[in-house]
């Protein structure tokens, strides 16, 4: 059976973007928070202070918030002229 999505919430996408953004974010800034401590402070480049990976996962959770609903609502448009994405379902046997 195939559908067709034709909307988008933009609001409840954001929201959930956000939180998977932030997770995401999260699992990958404490790895390169403890790596980046391990850099002597003498050592040549960039040096970034604990602060900025405890920040990452939230400014990746804002910009989802903000940009996700965005895409939502570009995609909302497009829809109505060209259809949504379509997708094919089925029904799942209990055996």
């Amino acid at each position: 059976m195939s559908k067709q999505l034709t909307r988008i919430a933009p609001w409840q996408a954001g929201k959930l973007f956000a939180l998977i953004y932030f997770v995401l974010s999260a699992f990958l800034a404490i790895p390169f928070a403890l790596i980046s401590s391990t850099i002597p402070s003498n050592a040549p480049g960039p040096h970034f202070g604990i602060g900025v990976f405890i920040a990452i996962p939230f400014i990746y959770a804002i910009f989802g918030l903000i940009f996700v609903p965005i895409g939502c609502w570009i995609y909302n448009l497009a829809a109505k002229f060209v259809g949504g994405l379509e997708v094919s379902v089925t029904d799942k046997v209990d055996a």
